[in-house]
C-alpha cells in the first residue's frame, strides 16, 4: 500500500474518464489507493468487504481499459461493487453504504448510469450482458459488453443456460470468471504473462482458426483425433475446454492482482475478438487486508470494525439470534429422529447450517447457489422418507418457485421450508425483503403456513415441521434477535391450523402472524388510553388459518384487523375470503381491516425505522383502529 502521507490519487478520479488520463504506471497507486479507501468505509458501514478487496485491481484495469458507461459493464451480485462505486463519483457518498437514504449495498440502475444492471442475487449477469449485447447489434452498436461473475455464482445452472445461449448467438460478450477459489496459486511470472498476452491475441487464434479449417479437410476418423487432440492440449494448459464447449473462447488463467497481466489481456479482447470470450481471472478474497485473509470468510460481509486490529463491532444482544435457534432446534430434532436432513442453497452460516453441519456433516447438504436443485433435491428426499429441512432464504426461495409448486406441493411431499429473512431484513434492502413467501405459498393446495411470533415460538414450530408428514410446510422468521421471551427447554408440537389468544378484550381485535405480535400487545395498551379494550391472538398459522379463531373474533367485537409482515395477498387476504365465503361482513356489524407491506419496495434502512414507514409498528396499529373508528383526529399530537 501506499504511505498514508501521500496524496492519494483517487482523490483526484471523479468518473472513469479522469482514471483513464492517467498513464499506466499510475495504476498501482490507484489501486492501494482504492483499497485503502474500501477499507476505511466498509470500516464505518459495515457491509460485503472481502469480495470487493478481491476485485482492486481488476475494477481499475477495466474501467481504464473499457469505455464505461458507454461499454456496459456488469457485476454479479454486487457484494464485490464497493470499489467500482468509489470510481464511478460516488466516493464522497461511501461512507452512507447501506444507511437510510444512502448508497445500495449492491449495484443499482437508479443510482448511477455506471450500473447498467442492478444485481442482488447471483448469476444473473451473463444473461443481462447477453440481451444487452443482442441489443446493440440488432442496434448496430458498436460498444462493448462485461459481465464479472464470481466462481461460486457459477455453480447456479442460470449461468450455464446463458453461456450456452451466447455460444450459439454468438454476439461479443465478454465474461469474467473471477475466480477465487482456486485450490492451486494462481499463475504468476514472466512466461504467464506472456502466455495469457499470446493465447488473447489475434495471432493465436487467426492460427488457430486456420489450423482447424485444415484439420476440418481431413478424412473424418483422423480430424475426429486432431481435435480431441486440440482440445486436449488446449484444456491441459488452460483448463478451458469446457467454456469452449459452450461456444465461448477462453483465455486464462490471469493473475487478477496483477495489472502487467491484466491490462494487455483485456486490450486484446477488446480490440480482437468476435463471438463470446471467457477470461479467466484468479483472484484472493480479502486481497491486502491481513484480517480479512486471515478470516475463514474472508470477511464476507462484516459490522462496522477497527481498521488497525480488524476486531468487528459485536452489537449487544438481549435474546438469541432468530437463526441460531432455528439451528439449534433442528439439531436437537436431529437427535431425536436419525431421518432429519438439512439442505441449503450455498448459506449454511447464514441459515444457521454450519451449526447443524458440525453436529451431523452426513446429513447436511449445501448444493451451491442452485435453489431450484435444492428444493427438488429434497422433494425427492422426502419421496424417500426422509425428513428434509429445506433452508433458505425468503427472498432466495423465490428462485425455486416452480419445484414449489411441481415437485413439492402437487406430490404432497413433507418437506419442510425454514424460511429465514422473512419480513424487512433492513440494510440490504428491497433485494433481500421476505415481503412475498406468505402470499405464494399460501396460494398452493396442500402447504401449510406457520410464522414465528417470538424465539420461543420458533422452538416449537421446528419440532412441529419434524413431526409433520402430511404434507409440505414451511415455518418463516425474521433476520435478527429475538424479542426476549423464556425459552423453552424442548419443542412442544402445535395443533395445525391453530393461533392463541394473549389478551382478551371486548371492542377491538388484533390478529397477528409473526412478530408483529410484540408491537400489536403495546398497541392495545396504547388504545386502552383512548377507552378501547383491546384483544390480541397470535395466528400462528397464515394456512390453514384458525377460523373458529377469526369467527370468534369477529362476532364478538366492532373491528377485527389483521397485521402481517408481507405482501398483498397473504394472510389478510386469506382471513377475509373467510369472512366473505362466511357472510360475516353481510351485516355490517363488523369493521375488518388488513395491515400490509406497502405497495412499493422500501429502500434499505434499520428495521425498526422500516417498519414504522410501512405503519406496521405499534403506532401504526393505533392510527390504523382509530381511522377505522372515524376518530383518526383523536391521535394527533399523541400518536407521532
Amino acid at each position: 500500500m501506499t504511505d498514508k502521507n501521500t496524496v492519494s490519487l483517487i482523490d483526484r478520479i471523479s468518473t472513469p474518464e479522469d482514471l483513464r488520463k492517467l498513464p499506466e504506471s499510475d495504476l498501482r497507486r490507484v489501486a492501494d489507493d482504492l483499497r485503502r479507501e474500501t477499507i476505511d468505509a466498509v470500516s464505518v458501514t459495515g457491509g460485503h468487504l472481502g469480495a470487493g478487496l478481491g476485485v482492486i485491481e481488476l475494477t481499475v484495469a477495466l474501467h481504464y481499459v473499457f469505455d464505461t458507461p458507454r461499454d456496459r459493464l456488469i457485476w454479479d451480485v454486487g457484494h464485490q461493487a464497493y470499489p467500482h462505486k468509489i470510481l464511478t463519483g460516488r466516493k464522497d457518498r461511501i461512507r452512507t453504504l447501506r444507511q437510510g437514504g444512502g448508497l445500495s449495498g449492491f449495484t443499482r440502475r437508479a443510482e448511477s448510469e455506471y450500473d447498467p444492471f442492478g444485481a442482488a442475487h447471483s448469476s444473473t449477469s451473463i444473461s443481462a450482458g447477453l440481451g444487452m449485447a443482442v441489443a446493440r447489434d440488432l442496434s448496430g452498436g458498436h460498444n462493448n459488453v462485461i459481465a464479472v461473475i464470481g466462481d461460486g455464482a457459477m455453480s447456479a445452472g442460470m449461468a450455464y443456460e446463458a453461456m450456452n445461449n451466447a455460444g450459439h448467438l454468438h454476439s461479443r460478450l465478454i465474461v469474467i470468471l473471477n475466480d477465487n477459489d482456486m485450490s492451486i496459486a494462481p499463475p504468476t511470472g514472466a512466461m504467464s504473462a506472456y502466455l495469457a498476452r499470446l493465447v488473447s491475441g489475434n495471432a493465436y487464434r487467426t492460427i488457430r482458426e486456420a489450423g482447424k479449417q485444415l484439420a476440418a479437410l481431413l478424412p473424418k476418423t483422423l480430424y475426429e483425433k486432431a481435435r480431441r487432440t486440440e482440445e486436449y492440449a488446449r484444456g491441459f494448459w488452460t483448463g478451458g475446454t469446457l467454456f469452449e464447449e459452450l461456444g465461448f473462447y477462453y483465455v486464462g488463467p490471469v493473475d487478477g492482482h496483477n495489472l502487467d497481466h491484466l491490462l494487455p489481456v483485456l486490450k486484446n479482447v477488446r480490440d480482437k475478438q468476435p463471438g463470446p470470450v471467457l477470461i479467466h481471472v484468479v483472484t484472493k478474497k480479502g486481497k491486502g487486508y491481513p484480517p480479512a485473509e486471515a478470516s475463514a470468510d474472508k470477511y464476507h460481509g462484516v459490522n462496522t470494525f477497527d481498521v488497525v486490529t480488524g476486531a468487528q463491532a459485536k452489537p449487544k444482544a438481549n435474546a438469541p439470534a432468530y437463526t441460531r435457534v432455528f439451528a439449534d432446534s433442528l439439531i436437537a430434532a436431529a437427535q431425536a429422529d436419525e431421518k432429519v436432513v438439512a439442505v441449503t442453497a450455498a448459506m449454511p452460516s447464514g441459515t444457521g447450517l454450519d451449526l447443524f453441519g458440525q453436529a451431523f456433516p452426513k446429513r447436511t447438504f449445501d448444493v451451491g447457489i442452485a435453489e431450484q436443485h435444492a428444493v427438488t433435491f429434497a422433494a425427492g428426499l422426502a419421496s424417500e422418507g426422509y425428513r428434509p429441512f429445506c433452508a433458505i432464504y425468503s427472498t432466495f426461495l423465490q428462485r425455486g418457485y416452480d419445484q414449489v409448486v411441481h415437485d413439492v406441493a402437487i406430490q404432497n411431499l413433507p418437506v419442510r421450508f425454514a424460511i429465514d429473512r422473512a419480513g424487512l431484513v433492513g440494510a440490504d434492502g428491497p433485494t433481500h425483503a421476505g415481503s412475498f413467501d406468505v402470499a405464494y405459498l399460501g396460494c398452493l393446495p396442500n402447504m401449510a403456513i406457520m410464522a414465528a411470533a417470538d424465539e420461543a415460538e420458533l422452538v416449537h414450530m421446528v419440532a412441529t415441521a419434524a413431526a409433520y408428514d402430511a404434507g409440505p410446510i414451511a415455518l418463516r422468521y425474521p433476520r435478527g434477535e429475538g424479542v426476549g421471551v423464556e425459552m423453552p427447554e424442548k419443542g412442544e408440537l402445535l395443533p395445525i391450523g391453530k393461533g392463541r389468544v394473549m389478551r382478551r378484550g371486548s371492542q377491538i381485535a388484533i390478529l397477528s402472524l409473526g412478530t408483529r405480535l410484540a408491537d400489536a400487545l403495546k398497541a392495545a395498551e396504547d388504545l386502552a388510553a383512548f377507552g378501547l379494550s383491546t384483544t390480541v391472538a397470535d395466528a400462528r398459522f397464515a394456512k390453514p388459518i384458525d377460523t373458529d379463531l377469526v369467527r370468534d373474533l369477529a362476532h364478538g367485537h366492532q373491528v377485527l384487523i389483521t397485521i402481517e409482515e408481507g405482501s398483498v395477498g397473504g394472510f389478510g387476504s386469506f382471513v377475509a375470503q373467510f369472512l366473505s365465503d362466511e357472510g360475516l361482513l353481510d351485516t355490517g356489524a363488523l369493521k375488518f381491516r388488513s395491515m400490509i407491506l406497502p405497495d412499493v419496495y422500501l429502500e434499505q434502512d434499520k428495521p425498526e425505522r422500516m417498519y414504522a414507514k410501512a405503519g406496521l409498528d405499534a403506532k401504526g396499529i393505533v392510527r390504523k383502529v382509530m381511522e377505522t373508528l372515524g376518530r383518526a383526529d383523536e391521535t394527533r399530537g399523541m400518536i407521532a
